[in-house]
């Protein structure tokens, strides 16, 4: 008997114009690039011999399947997102597409976050996803308003510092 677990909540399927071109040009070169060149060298490493004992076959289609893995997921995903267009006419609302500012109101810590779909979101940027904790409780508030938002480390509460929209 397996454990069951409830399915994953589903992400929200928006995205800006440049993480869509993004993951159309990684399917586009996982597809006519990556994926003949591991194709070829699979069937070198075939061609060998004994393949049980064949480190680079064995490689070669782990390699493979991870690349049809990810190209399954990319031609399902990308006719299912919805492209994100320009700025929101109040730009001083939090909405999808915005960088923010905010001042954690306990430290006095400055932070900036740039709110983007799940498919693109970077910690090292500070790019968030608009179904983390923090952008679900930042949507909709303007600059000056204060939040809580609840994080891994506990309820927080910020001050909206800036919010831009690029242009």
């Amino acid at each position: 008997m397996s454990r069951w677990r409830p399915p994953a909540p589903r992400s929200t399927a928006i995205i800006t114009r440049a993480g869509f071109e993004k993951l159309k040009a990684e399917l586009d070169h996982l597809w006519h690039t990556l994926r003949p060149e591991v194709v070829k060298a699979l069937a070198a490493a075939a061609a060998e011999g004994d393949r049980s004992e064949n480190a680079e076959y064995t490689y070669r289609k782990k390699q493979l399947g991870e690349i049809d893995r990810r190209v399954r997921y990319l031609s399902k995903r990308i006719p299912s997102l919805k492209v994100a267009e320009g700025a929101p006419a109040d730009r001083e609302a939090v909405f999808f597409g915005a960088t923010i500012t905010l001042e954690n109101l306990a430290s006095g810590e400055e932070v900036r976050y740039h709110i983007v779909g799940p498919d693109e979101t970077d910690a090292k940027l500070g790019w968030i996803s608009i179904d983390s904790p923090l952008a679900r409780a930042v949507l909709k508030k303007r600059l000056d308003d204060e939040f809580e938002a609840e994080l891994p480390g506990g309820r927080t509460r910020f001050l909206i510092v800036d919010v831009r929209y690029a242009a």
